[in-house]
């Protein structure tokens, strides 16, 4: 899977286009299917595809419309989905507040990923330094945590990851993020990328223990079964749900044509 979406980025256009909304639909399917409902629900069909579409969107110039779509879906998700009319023991799950939550979960990350990356100069830079920077940290935080052990760092949430896990994640993010940006652009401040990178270290390991506390709520161990031997999509992308988002902020902050550790 990764030359193909690392080709995908390269390339950009409809190809980057094409695996952001692929990517979409397969993570809103799973979504939908935690909360207790068939993929293929009529009542729930509809919200892979507002995902995808705000998704195509962003990536063609319309990143406002998207936005605008996934505020309208998580709406029409809190109001128009039946609640009711499900077995007791399904409740928990099978409900409207779950759907409404997805969206806007899975729908910032689908519209800010094609805006960072539409970016006619700087779009490849920021996306590489992202994705590079998330890859770092989740390798480093499995290494150091296996190698070290010790205190776990949120115990009721995701009993496996310690405290020396988070900062193997953070040193090898802001290695990472150094390096990157040693290739990418000249000129930079260290101590700013390495801040940045410390920063969306932080993001990105809260998103991984947010998806593992949905998780815990849902009672699954895995999201799904698309990927053998690691579960599903969202099990994948659960930390670049959190900082992606995030960075996309950042860099309309700091302006277009601009890295975002300037």
């Amino acid at each position: 899977m990764l030359p193909v979406a690392l080709f995908c980025i390269w390339m950009g256009g409809y190809a980057y286009l094409l695996l952001v909304a692929a990517g979409c639909v397969l993570a809103a399917h799973e979504w939908v299917t935690l909360c207790g409902y068939s993929a293929t629900d009529p009542r729930v069909l509809w919200i892979p595809a507002v995902v995808a579409v705000a998704a195509v969107c962003s990536g063609t110039g319309l990143a406002g419309l998207g936005l605008l779509l996934v505020v309208a879906g998580a709406a029409a998700a809190l109001v128009l989905v039946p609640r009711y009319g499900v077995p007791p023991a399904m409740r928990l799950t099978r409900h409207r507040l779950a759907l409404a939550f997805g969206v806007p979960y899975l729908g910032m990350t689908a519209v800010a990923l094609p805006w960072l990356r539409d970016d006619p100069v700087e779009g490849l830079a920021n996306t590489v330094f992202i994705l590079f920077l998330i890859w770092a940290a989740d390798v480093g935080a499995y290494l150091l945590g296996r190698l070290v052990g010790g205190p776990k760092l949120a115990p009721a949430i995701s009993p496996g990851k310690t405290w020396s896990g988070t900062i193997g994640g953070l040193a090898a993010a802001a290695l990472t993020g150094l390096a990157t940006a040693a290739c990418l652009s000249t000129g930079y401040s260290a101590s700013h990328v390495i801040g940045l990178a410390i920063v969306l270290g932080i993001i990105s390991q809260a998103g991984d223990l947010l998806e593992s506390g949905l998780k815990r709520h849902f009672g699954v161990k895995d999201s799904g079964r698309i990927i053998p031997g690691h579960g599903g999509l969202l099990d994948r992308l659960d930390s670049l749900l959190a900082v992606a988002p995030a960075a996309a902020l950042l860099a309309l902050t700091v302006g277009r044509g601009v890295v975002l550790w300037r």
